[in-house]
């Protein structure tokens, strides 16, 4: 879902249907793609889910992120993700939007506590060479495989640019800057107008929406080692 508009996820969301409809017809209307039912559903349930967020977030991560960061990816994610949502009455939408939110919050921490150890293993060639689109593969595959080296170069680097062409802006930028050009998260963060937590959620679900492309249809590229 490229074209999403992430612009209006973040902050308040303003956009409603009518309150009459119950949370469950809104949450039908919205896995069959209303775009207006899940806006509403966001503007109901979403301050709680800030609210839980902001009491999770300890003291030592405040100045690297926020609940407002948390919730603007977590937007997002509700926009790709509700039509694989399985309502299961009254409360699912909350916990499912609540599960989000903790997921990113969680890579939030984890990308901040990884950089305070960095481990140069899991960075990848820099400045977009096509070591890079290898390594990143290499990283994002099954752990008992490697690149097949006679597709590992240029191939890789053909897949690698369709796929991220399928992913939503920011979590393109996220990973050509921090994976394939070697930019800190600290260094994409300020050329996003992010913050470095917001840097390590983006990039987690990137990683994410790679990883099923490659399940899909990346098999070529790897080869069991022996």
């Amino acid at each position: 879902m490229r074209g999403c508009d992430q612009t209006r996820l973040g902050g308040e969301v303003t956009e409603s249907l009518p309150t009459e409809f119950s949370e469950q017809e809104l949450v039908l209307q919205a896995v069959s793609g209303d775009e207006e039912a899940l806006t509403t559903l966001l503007r109901r349930f979403g301050p709680v889910v800030r609210e839980r967020v902001k009491s999770r977030i300890g003291r030592q991560w405040r100045s690297s992120i926020d609940e407002d960061d948390v919730m603007q990816v977590t937007y997002l994610e509700a926009f790709l993700l509700i039509n694989q949502f399985q309502p299961r009455g009254p409360g699912s939408f909350l916990a499912w939007l609540s599960h989000v939110a903790e997921n990113n919050l969680r890579d939030a921490v984890r990308g901040l506590q990884a950089a305070k150890r960095p481990d140069p293993r899991r960075r990848v060639h820099p400045r977009g060479s096509s070591d890079s689109y290898v390594a990143l593969v290499e990283m994002l595959g099954s752990t008992d495989s490697t690149p097949s080296r006679h597709a590992a170069r240029d191939e890789s680097t053909q897949y690698l640019e369709k796929a991220l062409g399928t992913l939503p802006p920011d979590y393109e930028r996220v990973v050509r800057l921090y994976d394939l050009e070697g930019h800190s998260a600290t260094e994409v963060a300020e050329l996003l107008g992010r913050s470095p937590g917001a840097i390590y959620m983006l990039r987690a679900r990137a990683h994410e929406r790679l990883k099923e492309s490659l399940g899909a249809t990346g098999s070529k590229f790897f080869t069991n080692p022996g």
